[in-house]
């Protein structure tokens, strides 16, 4: 549950800090004072979506930071992304400068806003005060109705994907039939061509270097046995011998000064590595010779690799690649079009996608008969006696969403035939309908803190009382936050927090909250029993309902 709340320079809000206790938790003020900017912070914080406008003028930045006792779930999240803390809870932060930059942190350690709505969904779940006007969608009926099944809607998605892939190849295929089968036959003669040539990664590269030498042997050999005779067979002195005649004249007069003998030693060493080019050369001349055969076949493998470069228009050594691409795309056409293999790949896929599509009617029939039942009782309190809700499956074609069509269906009153929410359901009974669907609804999730943002708008009276009573026994299984105008909900907290606005020493706007006892409580219920006038009357009016 959110144990702490902090918030410094959002919007109006200068600086607030407050502690939540678990149970139901009410926000009461006067229109305008900042009740639902609380609620837009800690959306903030779960990874909502903020820019510069939500930093308080003249702040350098917005910060806002929740704490939370975390349920086993969220822990579970925590250490598999590495953000666990010592004390066991999740503190998640959102800093929002003035230049629109935004950074989140769980338990101090960097995180992204997608990482925060991730844990948010563990840890709270908002209703705002326009959730009743959602109810009027299809999709979001289909989408609360699947939520509160606990359906697996992904899996008909991905179903219905695969499925739809190959009907569309099949189809594909079946209308253009004669122009796949030219592509394919352009195809199998470019794969035989290179099947032909067979070149190999690398090749071009290495013929190339072999053409150059088979066809400068003759020079190589010339220049290599040149160089061998200078250096030791050549009929006059060669140089290795004039070397060694040197080196024996001066070892002797080393004798005579010592200082001659670093240069003895670079001598010596001179005529070492003369001896070892020596015997490289050697190597050499036994390894290269004339081939003009070798020659005229490596002259022609270079004329068919640089032909057939230019006949696929690219490079000769991009040959190899070219032969890869061109036999996978005719592998890829090959199958495609295997008639009867895409056939009868096309209704194995049909038939795993009407499985998981089955069972997620299934589910969503037993779903639909509970939701119906539940919201159809909660009417009968809410001033709606005799009215009656239905879920409504209507087959439809299928979809990545399943085999039907969800939609909401009331009755007002007794002996009317239901008829679809967004036709016959005033403001108000929308407004009801809505905070009993989300009631009922959150029964289903194990999510420990809900909000409430003026979901109780459009009711009154006697209703209220009921809406404030129903939002209370929630708040004995979970922890419940909810921001209300009408005295009849707000004399139902176990906690209350009064919303006001005031005017700073710099003459500035700020929002400031507290926490009201039991005498502030009769006063902020009288205000909003009585409005600017508060008597006598209204206090006592005020006390009977904190009493109820």
């Amino acid at each position: 549950m959110l144990r702490t709340l902090s918030i410094r320079d959002f919007v109006i809000v200068d600086v607030i800090e407050l502690e939540f206790t678990a149970g139901f938790t009410v926000f009461t003020g006067e229109t305008g004072a900042g009740k639902s900017i609380l609620i837009d912070a800690l959306t903030l914080a779960l990874g909502g979506r903020g820019d510069a406008s939500v930093v308080r003028e003249g702040a350098p930045r917005a910060d806002i930071t929740a704490d939370f006792a975390v349920t086993a779930g969220a822990q579970a999240w925590l250490d598999a992304h590495e953000f666990t803390s010592e004390d066991g809870g999740a503190l998640l932060r959102r800093v929002i400068d003035n230049a629109g930059r935004s950074k989140a942190y769980i338990n101090g350690i960097a995180a992204t806003a997608a990482q925060l709505r991730e844990l948010g969904d563990l840890l709270v779940d908002i209703h705002g005060q326009h959730a009743h006007q959602s109810l009027l969608k299809t999709d979001a009926q289909r989408e609360l109705l699947d939520n509160q099944a606990g359906a697996n809607v992904r899996d008909v998605a991905l179903a219905y994907k695969a499925w739809r892939a190959v009907a569309k190849q099949l189809e594909e295929f079946e209308t253009n039939a004669a122009n796949v089968l030219l592509e394919r036959e352009r195809l199998e003669w470019q794969v035989g061509e290179l099947d032909k040539l067979a070149a190999k990664p690398g090749e071009w590269s290495e013929i190339g270097n072999e053409h150059s030498r088979l066809s400068h042997a003759a020079s190589l050999l010339e220049g290599a046995q040149e160089a061998l005779s200078v250096i030791s067979e050549s009929d006059e002195q060669p140089i290795v011998s004039q070397l060694a005649s040197l080196n024996q004249k001066l070892t002797k007069l080393v004798s005579v000064d010592a200082e001659l003998q670093p240069v003895v030693d670079l001598i010596e060493s001179a005529r070492i590595q003369l001896q070892e080019s020596v015997y490289a050369l050697n190597t050499y001349l036994d390894r290269v010779e004339l081939d003009p055969d070798r020659l005229r076949q490596v002259d022609a493998r270079m004329e068919a690799l640089h032909s057939a470069a230019r006949k696929f228009r690219v490079d000769a050594d991009e040959l190899p690649a070219e032969h890869a691409r061109l036999a996978a795309q005719l592998a890829q056409l090959a199958d495609a079009t295997d008639m009867e293999g895409l056939r009868k790949q096309e209704g194995k896929l049909k038939a795993e996608y009407m499985a998981v599509a089955g069972q997620l009617s299934a589910t969503r029939a037993a779903a639909a008969r509970s939701l119906s039942d539940a919201v159809t009782q909660a009417m009968q309190d809410l001033n709606m006696t005799g009215g009656r809700f239905e879920v409504a499956l209507h087959p439809a074609e299928p979809s990545a969403k399943g085999l039907e069509q969800v939609e909401f269906m009331v009755a007002g009153h007794a002996g009317v035939v239901p008829r679809p929410l967004a036709k016959v359901a005033s403001g108000g009974e929308l407004a009801r309908i809505s905070l009993a669907i989300s009631v009922i609804t959150s029964h289903a999730t194990t999510v420990p803190t809900l909000i409430f943002d003026e979901v109780d708008s459009g009711i009154g009276g006697g209703v209220a009382e009921v809406v404030g009573r129903l939002l209370k026994r929630l708040g004995q299984e979970r922890q419940v936050l909810c921001v209300t105008h009408l005295p009849q909900v707000a004399s139902q907290g176990n906690s209350h927090f009064q919303v006001a606005k005031s005017t700073l020493e710099n003459g500035k706007t700020a929002s400031r909250i507290e926490v009201l006892d039991a005498k502030a409580r009769v006063e902020e219920v009288a205000r909003m029993l009585g409005g600017l006038e508060i008597t006598a009357t209204t206090r006592k009016h005020a006390r009977e309902l904190l009493a109820l």
